[in-house]
């Protein structure tokens, strides 16, 4: 509300400028109450478009998003971005598209023709609705479909035609084959043929590889038997009782089987004093002899890399004055061994060439103790039989 102003005084030119100042006053208050009464009544305007579409606010429409230029890696597998209205496509390098707009025969674009989108009015307080003056159908490439709404869509393979013998997995456009343990895939790139494992090396297994469908098991020989997945371990018969000795006859056992030997291995004039050991009881009979022979027996890979040491021979007693020699009586016309004397009381037999099994090889080793002081001399043979395995473990 304005009111009117007046003022007492007499003067007639004071009266007039306070009462112009009156109306001023009045009129900007009407003018500032009208702005403010048609800034309230008119209401908000809002823009909306729909998925795919964004408002231009210079151009007051509604335009396509490229998601080919926006969406880092839009499309995935080798596939080309093609942008729609309101959308985008993945589509084949080959993939062909076909535009048609209702009249005449359709035609074919490019693969690499965009489509141009048809962009939609916006009236203010309303929200946008796209509007597609023309129809399109697409010709798909192989591993894809047109769905319902003309969109190719990928074909799942996997699903519709089970191309793989044993694994498939899907991929956009196309499909892989994979193919369990023990298999690999053929030239066809769908079916599976088994790996030969054992062909693959000669050390997958110690003795013996055996290729099975998708796998492959070692096997042992005779006398063996499997320890963990490759190792053959020898069957020791004569602890296990798996022979067939007689009740006079000692089983030994060696690489790979066994073998009976008499317990009284004494022959005339010889008799037995002990375990494995033979004394001639007649010097007179026993003259030129060995007045003791002692067996031993042991067992040796076939083909055991040389040179190895393998037997150890040792004077029982040891006196003053006394001198021990060792040498190989018989056994030995290869040349497959020879003593080396590692002290007065002992030496070591070396074998100097591989022994290939199975064989029995019997070596003589001798034992001469004599003093010169004494004017004393003895002799001794201890009977080695060593007994090669069929097999080098």
């Amino acid at each position: 509300m304005c009111e009117r102003l007046q003022s007492s005084s007499t003067h007639g030119g004071v009266n007039h400028r306070v009462v112009m100042l009156g109306i001023c006053l009045c009129l900007s208050v009407a003018v500032h109450f009208a702005v403010s009464q048609e800034a309230e009544a008119q209401e908000p305007v809002t823009y909306t478009c729909t998925e795919g579409y964004e408002f231009d606010f210079e151009k007051q429409i509604c335009k396509d998003i490229d998601e080919c230029k926006t969406v880092l890696e839009a499309c995935k597998g080798g596939m080309k971005c093609i942008n729609h209205f309101g959308g985008y496509l993945c589509l084949p390098h080959n993939a062909r598209i076909i535009v048609s707009n209702g009249e005449g025969e359709p035609t074919t674009a490019p693969p690499v023709e965009r489509f141009q989108p048809v962009i939609p009015q916006i009236s203010r307080g309303e929200f946008s609705r796209v509007i597609q003056s023309s129809s399109h159908s697409i010709q798909c490439g192989v591993g894809f479909m047109p769905d319902s709404q003309n969109y190719c869509r990928d074909v799942n393979e996997c699903l519709t035609a089970n191309p793989c013998q044993h694994q498939c997995y899907n991929l956009m456009g196309s499909y892989i084959c994979q193919c369990e343990v023990g298999f690999e895939l053929a030239s066809d790139s769908a079916s599976c043929q088994d790996i030969n494992e054992c062909e693959i090396s000669n050390y997958i297994c110690q003795f013996q590889c055996v290729n099975e469908p998708g796998a492959f098991h070692c096997a042992c020989p005779e006398g063996y038997q499997l320890k963990g997945l490759r190792i053959c371990q020898d069957i020791d018969e004569c602890e296990t009782g798996a022979h067939n000795c007689r009740e006079d006859e000692m089983c030994w056992n060696y690489y790979g089987g066994y073998r009976c030997y008499p317990k009284d291995p004494c022959l005339e004039p010889y008799v037995k004093t002990g375990e494995g050991r033979c004394r001639c009881q007649s010097q007179t009979v026993c003259r030129g002899l060995p007045p003791v022979i002692v067996y031993k027996y042991m067992s040796i890979f076939s083909d055991r890399s040389v040179p190895a040491d393998i037997f150890q021979i040792q004077a029982t007693s040891v006196y003053p004055n006394m001198v021990n020699t060792f040498t190989i009586k018989n056994g030995n016309e290869g040349g497959e061994f020879y003593l080396r004397r590692s002290s007065n009381v002992n030496a070591m037999l070396v074998m100097t060439k591989p022994l290939t099994g199975p064989r029995e090889h019997v070596v003589d080793l001798e034992m001469v103790t004599q003093s010169n002081v004494l004017s004393y001399r003895s002799s001794s043979l201890l009977r080695l039989t060593i007994v090669v395995g069929p097999y080098p473990f």
